[in-house]
């Protein structure tokens, strides 16, 4: 029985034992390419043999089985060019040669070796110090010369395994530090880097985690990646809308039931707790829960386990919580429409969703994404988005945020009569934000205002005339302007620094260089 021996210690060789076997059809160590299917819908690893052995290729074909795809090249060139094009998962480098010297064959496989596919060196006993180097320079294992077929195939599978997983961490880790994303989160502003950072921290932690947010705001898609980049991610996410589960029935689909728990049972069900097992359970809209599911729900955060209706049997809860809500849960528990007890319970973590008219700077981005998006799902090929189009995107107040955001880009794409979203192209309701500027007529008189240049600056420049009237009326209060406005403080801000940035003030001219 020949010997195996790779860099990897015995206690090395037990860790690998505790890892997660890794599903090869779904995790490719390879890029862009399935694995080759076979008639009994099983998939084959590609093994790329270098050496000057011929017989090599139809003895180990014969040997490793069905499961192994065995391509042979004797020439250092053609094997470079074969893991260029994506055609192995590992390698087996020969080190025997009576054509070549033993330096040539050693910095051929060193080459190799520093390709992102695992090697295995292959060599007799003679070169075994050399194949030791080899395999502290970066080889993943070394076997004997000829190897034992059953300790080949297991190191095999080991270092497609490990290079599987490599690549999943290789992706998990681009996601997280890729600029202006965090998983499937678009933004690269300041408000959105915030959240990143919230998010980052927490994605390991079993703490509780709040999400608050506008509608539309992209509350879920925070709760996902705090699931997809943290240690859950193969786990199941269950995001469950508390509002929109009738009251009589909210117990019995968060908990489950046994069989004749109530009227109208045929058998037991799970509920969304087990469902989501030692997964993550996103509670959105929380602030919809009755008083009384607020009571089942904080004790079972107490207890940290839960029952089934019509049963007494207590099953552990081991699912991460988060929550989410678009309302003022601190004012809901001042009132009395939220249990206090409950609100510190699930407000251990706080991250607020900015809303899309407080992040600008995001809005060309997410526009293009969506257009991408859904210039693929539409299936009609989209280029780009015109200036002016993007003018009036970044000038429009987005009461519905992103989501809204999302709806007009995928109605331009469809009214778009070539492969550029024009700025008629865009359905935005602009007639409502001429009215609404109507509203405030009071504070400034709109026949005092001489415009210039294209409708959206006059209305863009319109919009820092009243803020700032607004501010002076209020004798500086910023809080009491934007509410008299209507807007938010933060959107008051933007607007007061546009107005500093260009010295607009109600009795002066305007120039027109930043877009609100």
């Amino acid at each position: 029985m020949s010997k195996v021996a790779t860099h990897h210690t015995k206690e090395a060789y037990a860790v690998y034992d505790r890892l997660p076997i890794i599903d090869l059809h779904r995790h490719s160590p390879r890029s862009g390419r399935e694995f080759d299917q076979v008639d009994d819908c099983t998939f084959m690893t590609r093994v790329g043999i270098y050496s000057e052995d011929r017989t090599l290729q139809p003895l180990l074909s014969s040997a490793l089985g069905k499961e192994f795809d065995v391509l042979l090249e004797s020439d250092g060139q053609r094997m470079n060019a074969l893991i260029a094009a994506g055609s192995c998962d590992v390698l087996i480098l020969d080190l025997y040669s009576h054509e070549d010297s033993l330096q040539t064959r050693i910095d051929c496989a060193r080459r190799l070796i520093a390709c992102n596919v695992p090697a295995i060196l292959m060599a007799d006993d003679s070169l075994r110090s050399t194949a030791f180097e080899l395999v502290r320079s970066g080889a993943f294992g070394y076997t004997r010369r000829p190897p034992s077929i059953r300790d080949l195939k297991t190191m095999l599978s080991r270092a497609c395994e490990t290079s599987a997983l490599k690549q999943q961490l290789y992706s998990a880790q681009r996601r997280i530090e890729e600029p202006g994303r965090c998983d499937r989160i678009i933004g690269s502003s300041a408000a959105m880097q915030r959240v990143y950072q919230l998010v980052r921290s927490v994605t390991n932690l079993n703490a509780a985690v709040l999400v608050t947010g506008e509608s539309g705001t992209g509350k879920e898609l925070i709760a996902r990646a705090i699931h997809n980049l943290g240690s859950r991610a193969e786990k199941p996410f269950v995001a469950v809308s508390c509002g929109a589960i009738p009251e009589t029935l909210i117990e019995a689909e968060l908990f489950g039931h046994e069989k004749g728990a109530f009227t109208g049972t045929v058998g037991a069900r799970e509920g969304y707790f087990e469902q989501a097992a030692d997964g993550t359970l996103f509670l959105d809209e929380i602030g919809d829960l009755s008083l009384f599911t607020q009571v089942k729900l904080l004790r079972v955060l107490q207890q940290m386990e839960f029952s089934r209706l019509g049963s007494s049997k207590l099953i552990p809860l081991r699912a991460r919580l988060i929550f989410a809500t678009h309302q003022d849960l601190s004012k809901l528990a001042a009132e009395g429409k939220f249990r206090q007890d409950l609100y510190y319970r699930i407000n251990v973590m706080r991250i607020d969703a900015p809303p899309l008219q407080d992040r600008p700077e995001d809005i060309p981005l997410i526009a293009r994404h969506f257009l991408s998006h859904y210039a693929a799902v539409f299936q009609k090929p989209m280029d780009s988005i015109e200036p002016e189009a993007l003018e009036m995107l970044n000038n429009y107040g987005w009461p519905g945020n992103v989501r809204e955001l999302e709806n007009v880009m995928q109605r331009a794409i469809i009214l778009a009569p070539a492969r550029v979203v024009r700025a008629e192209d865009l359905n935005l309701n602009m007639q409502e934000r001429v009215e609404d500027a109507g509203t405030f007529d009071e504070v400034v008189d709109i026949a005092d205002y001489q415009p210039a240049g294209s409708f959206e600056r006059q209305l863009r420049d319109y919009k820092i005339r009243l803020a700032v009237a607004a501010v002076r009326e209020a004798n500086g209060n910023k809080t009491v302007a934007a509410r008299s406005l209507s807007i938010s403080r933060a959107y008051l801000h933007r607007l007061l620094r546009l107005a500093e940035a260009e010295a607009i003030y109600p009795d002066q001219p305007v120039r027109h260089t930043v877009t609100a």
